[in-house]
């Protein structure tokens, strides 16, 4: 895709090369923050996003598959929101936007039926290059033994060179970035909130940290606020950053079997810790493991299972 700049410079400032087309994308992905598959229409017909500004309600309405009425109000949320310089604000914020032409932007994500049309990271972006990595997730209500298991799990996994991949939820997802961080490794979470919100709030310590010396990413502007369907959308994307997916409690059914079905679909490596038989929080794994998933023993046996390539 070709691209077009213009040149800004402040007072004291070096002049500041910005991409129109990334600026544009980020002005509608503010106001319309849809994955990318529903932008597909608008970008076929304006691929540089130049001719959105004066596009009637009705144009607009068909191209992003609205009804005329959501069309009129967001023609009138871009035009309010238009003139920010999006990527000088994000920056300001130490938010850097990856869209889905940067080159940081996982190829695997790509493979997505609807990939994010625009990823908010804040930390070390170059671990989203990393080429190993590991989904490890959970039950919002892990027990002790699910923080068992992972110190069993990750250290080998840490050692090898993967990047440990959850959600920065309550339980198992904190568990596993606290152990990643514990020996020595790095952890990326995936919000399902924007990066202006914390939460959960008992999480916020945890948020600190990862945005310090590891990664936080999300599809959702900074503003976006805690919704239901968010968190469900946001394991699509911990399925897909990872090359092997791991549970370690999770009931039947729950937020944790649905990023099991992505990581199915495309073909993951499954694995799930056996849990007791008594146990409502071991019948998730238990039954993957009955349908064919890898049992998860320790980290040798989850790598003795693929490949070893270089990190």
């Amino acid at each position: 895709m070709p691209h077009f700049y213009y040149f800004r410079k402040y007072p004291g400032q070096e002049v500041v090369i910005i991409d129109r087309f990334e600026d544009r994308l980020l002005a509608l992905h503010y106001v319309f923050p849809a994955p990318l598959n529903r932008f597909g229409r608008l970008l076929a017909a304006d691929p540089l996003l130049e001719a959105l500004p004066d596009m009637g309600t009705a144009e607009l309405a068909f191209l992003l598959d609205l009804d005329t009425d959501r069309a009129a109000l967001l023609k009138r949320k871009l035009s309010r929101s238009a003139d920010p310089p999006y990527t000088e604000v994000y920056a300001a914020s130490s938010i850097t936007p990856i869209l889905y032409t940067h080159e940081l932007y996982p190829h695997s994500l790509t493979q997505l039926i609807d990939p994010p049309a625009v990823l908010y990271a804040a930390g070390d972006t170059s671990l989203l290059a990393t080429r190993n990595k590991a989904a490890i997730i959970g039950s919002r209500k892990a027990t002790a033994y699910s923080r068992l298991a992972m110190e069993k799990i990750i250290p080998p996994l840490v050692a090898r060179g993967y990047a440990i991949v959850s959600g920065l939820a309550m339980g198992a997802d904190a568990m596993a970035h606290e152990a990643a961080i514990r020996h020595g490794g790095k952890t990326i979470g995936v919000l399902g909130t924007g990066l202006s919100h914390r939460y959960p709030k008992q999480n916020s310590g945890l948020y600190e940290v990862m945005q310090d010396g590891h990664l936080l990413i999300t599809e959702y502007p900074p503003y976006a606020g805690p919704k239901k369907w968010q968190f469900p959308m946001r394991n699509r994307i911990i399925s897909g950053l990872s090359g092997i997916v791991i549970v370690t409690e999770a009931a039947r059914p729950s937020g944790t079997m649905s990023t099991i079905d992505h990581a199915l679909e495309h073909g993951k490596d499954v694995h799930a810790v056996p849990g007791p038989i008594d146990s409502p929080l071991s019948a998730g794994p238990n039954r993957l493991i009955l349908e064919g998933a890898a049992p998860a023993l320790d980290g040798y046996t989850i790598l003795g299972g693929l490949p070893r390539e270089p990190v």
